[in-house]
């Protein structure tokens, strides 16, 4: 069992630093992809407020599959390329999104989602897939947000696949 205890009042680039810490050790010396995407999910779902839909999607086959999330029920394939998903994958770009509706071939799994923040997984050159994050708030990430997400993906990604 994991005691992790992450102070979500202090500054924001503290909290990014101790959620990166959290996830690093919930993957330490834990080979199996899934399970530490499961891990990294829930964990992020716990401590990151004002989310709707926190997970991962897998690159396999060329497409992106659903994988270990935290929220409702979501699109099991994302073509590459397509939405803000397949729009990260495909470019290998953060995609930090203000308004989703107004984000050409949103793809709306959940039409209470009004913002999005989509980190690319990278372990070495190769795509293993992204991490979205979903509010029902406008605007709700910040560059801050995505400077903490990116730092976190970096410290885990080997740990991915």
């Amino acid at each position: 069992m994991f005691d992790i205890a992450i102070d979500q009042d202090q500054p924001i680039t503290e909290f990014y630093a101790e959620l990166t810490s959290g996830a690093a050790a919930l993957v330490d010396g834990e080979p199996d992809p899934i399970a530490n995407m499961a891990n990294i999910a829930a964990l992020i779902w716990q401590y990151v407020p004002e989310l709707n839909w926190a997970g991962f999607y897998r690159v396999i086959d060329d497409e992106l599959v659903l994988g270990p999330f935290q929220g409702k029920t979501a699109c099991i394939r994302i073509a590459i390329g397509s939405g803000v998903c397949g729009t990260a994958a495909a470019t290998g770009k953060v995609q930090r999104v203000a308004d989703v509706h107004a984000f050409p071939g949103h793809i709306a799994c959940d039409a209470e989602s009004r913002s999005e923040l989509v980190i690319p997984v990278f372990k070495g050159s190769v795509l293993l897939g992204v991490l979205d994050l979903d509010s029902p708030l406008p605007e709700r990430f910040g560059s801050a947000d995505e400077a903490g997400m990116i730092a976190l993906v970096e410290a885990i990604a080997n740990n991915l696949g």
